[in-house]
Parts: C-alpha cells; structure tokens; sequence
C-alpha cells in the first residue's frame, strides 16, 4: 500500500530536518561571544509571525532590529503574508521559516549595514523532537545566529512539567535566575529563565513570566545576559 499524502510530506520534512540538522553549529562562532561583556554586539534582531485573530492563514510576518545595549529601534518590516504549508507539530519551520527568510533578506539587500547580529525567533531551536526547531532552520538557512524563544515548555526528550520542574521554577525570584534544560542523553538542550523580578510579573504570562530561552544553531551566550530586556509577548518584541 502506498503512502498518503500527508505521510510523504512528513517524510520529505523529516529528510530535510535531518539534512539540514547536519549544518548547525552548536559553538560559539563570533568574537563579540565570547567577551564577558559581549563587546563588538551592536545589533540584535527578533522574528515572529502574527496571525488574525480566527484565521491561521493569513498573517504578519516581522521583523525587528535593536541596537545593543541601548535597544532602540533600528529597522522595522512588517508584511502580510499567506501560508500555504499546513501546521504539523515539530515542523513549524516549513510553515514559517520561508516569511522570515524573506524579511532578512530583504533587510541584507536594501540596509545591509543594518543586519542583525544575532537573532531571537519565536520558537524552539535545540529543544526539539529532532533538535532541529524553526530557530535552527533559519540559523542554517540565513547564516546568522539564532536564538529560540518561546513560553510554553515543549514536552520532549524526556523534560517534562515534573514535580523537580515546578519546584525549579517556584526558586526562580530575580530578573536573570535560570536553570538548564538537560534531555534524557544529558545533553543541555537549553534554559528556563526568569524574565523579570518575581513582585513585577505580568499577569498575562504564564509560568511566572518564565521564559524558556532555547539554545539554536549559532550557540549565542548574548540571550542569556539579555532575555529579561527583550521581551516576548502576544507577538510582539518590545524593550523595557
């Protein structure tokens, strides 16, 4: 019996997410990472795909650059777009990365001095079924370092909402408290990482407005310092 449609498509994802799995770099790669104070970080950039309330065809596709450490706005791009790939858990990437590309790109072609060094996507990098989330795939296919960013904890390779977990969490009080993300092969596959002061979290935030900050395909160290001032929320990157 043949395969269905649906099963060819994610076999032809899954050989492309190990294809490509084959290309990421997990050390750092730039000077500025590997200075205590990140110096030579002039430029960060942030990713993220909004949808219309109801419809989960037609959506933003953005883009934001931030200068470093004074996180003002450099470069903005915003495009509506219309997704054709369907969402299948594990390979948001197919459906996304495409929008995203296409505004890097065209940031490289019109401002290229304006490129951001390293870029926060709104999604899982590392910390993925295959290790290959939508962060990694457009690491590889840009070029540039990527981090994940996301809120909710992607249940996999073992770590799951356990009572450890909770507690780790329930420790977690100052801006920058965090703990790592280990797999079931010991392997950090990334961080939780308290994004404010606990007396100041937002209420619309879930899980005490921790951040999970996952490691992607160009290892960044910048995320760590600075996740609790660049902040995720309902789509939109902000600084404070």
């Amino acid at each position: 019996m043949s395969a269905s449609p649906a099963e060819d498509l994610l076999q032809q994802w899954e050989s492309e997410q190990a294809r490509l799995r084959q290309q990421v770099l997990e050390d750092d790669t730039e000077d500025w990472q590997r200075s205590p104070d990140f110096s030579g970080l002039e430029r960060v950039g942030g990713v993220d795909l909004s949808f219309i309330k109801g419809d989960d065809v037609n959506a933003c596709a953005q883009l934001v650059v931030l200068s470093y450490p004074d996180l003002q706005v450099l470069y903005e791009d915003s495009q509506m777009v219309t997704l054709t790939a369907p969402y299948i858990a594990g390979f948001l990437a197919f459906r996304e990365t495409p929008f995203l590309l296409e505004a890097l790109q065209r940031l490289k072609k019109n401002q290229p001095t304006l490129l951001p060094q390293v870029v926060f996507v709104d999604g899982n990098g590392l910390f993925h079924y295959r290790e290959f989330g939508l962060a990694c795939h457009l690491g590889v296919l840009s070029g540039l370092p990527c981090v994940g960013v996301a809120k909710n904890l992607l249940q996999v390779q073992g770590v799951n909402k356990s009572e450890e977990h909770q507690s780790q969490i329930a420790a977690l009080q100052r801006g920058g408290d965090s703990f790592p993300l280990i797999g079931a092969s010991g392997k950090v596959l990334g961080k939780v990482r308290q994004r404010t002061d606990a007396q100041k979290i937002e209420t619309n935030t879930s899980d005490k407005g921790v951040v999970l900050l996952l490691l992607t395909s160009k290892k960044t160290l910048a995320a760590e310092s600075q996740t609790q001032q660049i902040l995720y929320d309902d789509h939109n990157w902000r600084a404070r």
